[in-house]
């Protein structure tokens, strides 16, 4: 089969990286790619959101299936544009992937359908939002509606610092359309959990279970970003607990989307906290998360095509799904300044002396032949091991080998297992 990857991330690396071993891909391109992807796929000039070309290349090169891998795309109706095309397209449709593009039809489906989750307020104006706001007490979370790159989300440690994110989402427009509306929710404590899940429409198979660290800095300190490093598995969190998060959450969830007329068919991403009173939903994302796949993907024994064709088909039911007991630490290495301003085009060396962890390039290109950095997260490597101490030690000692000016990365990613 010819296949094409629409994206240019770490996640997308890793899902390029995963199909590569499918015995029944031919040939493989990526749209737009990156430094790294280049190695696997041929890269193509054509960006997430340019439909029609997207469209016309799938066409002129037979592809046999597009796998649609980033929010916004999907949020904006690439699977629905392809197969008005006759175009075989990986991925939710549109009116699903709203349980990601929009935070506030997300909580109105959880409070409907009583899925748990934390208590909230949605507002489309900034007067009414504000007076609620100082009417409860800090902690407290701000989250634009819409899709703002993984950044859309304050959690307010005061009132001033809350009072302001809202002022920045709906006056200053720091995210544009996506902050026309806000969710302002109570802000839970406990560890947090990435549930990914192959979904058919009714059908939900778990992936394993990572954790995400989204704060810039050691001991979950500074603002938060797209993922700074993940692990799987967990082994400091039961299997009970992910069980009653399928029964009580991911299941539900699937089933109130068909019940909706919104099938989801695609990954259904939950990002879940395992609170005093039992597991509830922080978010729900449309697709694979980043950098979460850069430790799942790694430690699937299945081919990765097959579950795909599985899922479009509506066979998920029947489809064997292995996995690997092997653990993965992944940590993310990001350029200076990040996630605010950085500077692009800074040479990476050392990644020819990796010795035993997978790289997956996020934010890089190449230029005259030597590999840049072109983004915030520009790195993402993942050390597989028999244990998570294994694991986390061949991430960091490969890292130690990969150089490029003001490299950032943290140090911590993985300890929560080992204490």
């Amino acid at each position: 089969m010819r296949v094409l990857v629409i994206g240019r991330g770490g996640r997308e690396h890793a899902i390029v990286w995963a199909l590569s071993k499918s015995p029944k891909v031919s040939k493989l391109f990526c749209a737009p790619g990156n430094g790294g992807i280049a190695g696997l796929a041929e890269c193509v000039p054509i960006t997430e959101l340019q439909f029609e070309e997207i469209s016309t290349f799938a066409k002129e090169q037979a592809i046999d299936l597009v796998m649609v891998a980033p929010d916004d795309p999907l949020a904006a109706g690439l699977v629905d544009h392809l197969e008005s095309k006759g175009i075989a397209a990986f991925g939710p449709r549109a009116n699903a992937a709203i349980i990601e593009g929009s935070k506030v039809f997300m909580k109105q489906l959880l409070k409907k359908y009583s899925i748990p989750t934390a208590a909230y307020e949605s507002f489309d104006a900034y007067e009414p939002a504000l007076s609620y706001l100082r009417t409860q007490t800090a902690p407290i979370v701000i989250k634009a509606d819409g899709l703002a790159a993984g950044k859309g989300v304050t959690v307010a440690q005061t009132m001033e610092e809350a009072e302001a994110a809202l002022k920045d989402i709906m006056v200053g427009q720091v995210f544009g359309k996506s902050g026309a509306s806000v969710v302002i929710e109570e802000f839970l404590t406990g560890q947090e959990m990435s549930l990914l899940a192959f979904v058919d429409g009714s059908t939900v198979r778990l992936m394993v279970p990572s954790q995400d660290h989204k704060p810039v800095f050691d001991n979950d300190k500074g603002p938060n970003t797209g993922g700074m490093g993940t692990y799987s598995p967990l082994p400091h969190i039961p299997e009970s607990i992910v069980q009653e998060a399928l029964v009580n959450i991911v299941q539900p969830t699937a089933d109130a989307m068909v019940a909706e007329g919104r099938p989801f068919k695609g990954v259904l991403y939950a990002g879940l906290i395992l609170t005093p009173n039992g597991v509830k939903t922080i978010e729900f994302n449309a697709r694979f998360g980043d950098p979460e796949t850069q430790v799942i993907l790694p430690r699937l024994k299945t081919d990765l095509l097959d579950i795909f064709l599985a899922i479009n088909n509506g066979t998920l039911a029947e489809q064997p799904i292995e996995w690997s007991d092997q653990a993965a630490v992944c940590v993310i290495v990001a350029s200076p300044g990040y996630p605010g301003n950085y500077p692009k085009g800074l040479p990476i060396t050392g990644l020819d002396q990796v010795q035993d962890s997978l790289v997956f390039h996020a934010g890089t290109a190449v230029e005259n032949g030597q590999i840049v950095t072109n983004g915030g997260r520009v790195l993402g490597i993942t050390g597989l091991g028999k244990d998570i101490i294994e694991a986390r030690q061949k991430a960091y000692a490969d890292l130690d080998r990969i150089h490029f000016e003001g490299k950032h990365y943290r140090t911590d990613i993985a300890m929560k297992a080992l204490k």
